[in-house]
Parts: structure tokens; sequence; C-alpha cells
């Protein structure tokens, strides 16, 4: 097939400009498709992330479970002697902090920051700019 994207378009036949359409339309789904796995690898990398920040609140509680255990067992041997309530106050900090951390890779895996929104405001744009072309 000849290239005959040079000539104006008031001297190519009926079948060039078909063809010339379908060569854009490819062109432009090629494009949309590229940036719907460029946005979907970064809606992963932002779950990753999300899944990293649960993986550290996990064990943070785990953590915070051994200090309340140690906290308990220094508080029973002690009956109220600061050192117990010492490792309380700590198992509660490490409680805060894994709670904080949840929250954060929970916010990181909402659906809404990982949809494509790019690529459907440009689906959008180009359905209306095709409507458009055919009127």
């Amino acid at each position: 097939m000849t290239d005959t994207s040079h000539i104006p378009p008031e001297t190519k036949s009926t079948p060039e400009l078909i063809s010339s359409a379908f060569q854009n339309i490819n062109g432009l789904i090629r494009g949309e498709i590229a940036l719907a796995r460029a946005e979907t690898a970064d809606s992963l990398r932002a779950g990753m992330a999300g899944v990293g920040l649960m993986a550290g609140a996990l064990v943070m509680v785990i953590t915070a479970l051994n200090v309340f255990a140690a906290a308990i067992v220094a508080g029973l041997a002690e009956m109220g002697i600061h050192p117990g309530w010492a490792a309380f106050a700590t198992g509660i900090a490490f409680l805060l902090a894994a709670f904080i951390l949840a929250k954060a890779g929970k916010a990181a895996l909402d659906p809404a920051r990982l949809t494509p929104n790019r690529t459907a405001e440009n689906i959008r744009r180009d359905a209306e700019t095709l409507k458009e072309a055919y009127k």
C-alpha cells in the first residue's frame, strides 16, 4: 500500500480517506492501550506499597502482642511496680503505630486510587471527537 498521508484530503479518493481513518483509529486504540498499561503498572506499584504498609502493620501488631504478654507477666510478677506498666505503655504505642500504618495501607489500596482515570477520560474525549467528526 502506498503512503498517501502527504496528499491533501481534497484530492484523496473515498477508499483512501476510509483507509486513513482506520489507520488513525488503529493508532488511537494502540495509544489508549499503551496508556492503560502504564496506568495499570502505576496502580500495581501503589497497590504493592499498600501491601507493604499492611505487612508492616502486621509485624507491629505481633510485636505489640509480645509486649503486652511481657507487660502482663511483669505486672503479675511485680503487682503494679513501674517496669510492668512501662511495658504496657510500650504495647499501646506499638498498637497506635500499627493502626496508623494499617490506615495508610488501606488508603493506598482504595479502588478509586487504582482505577485508570486518565485512560477513561481519553476514551470519552475520543468518542466525542469521533461523534463530532461524523456529524
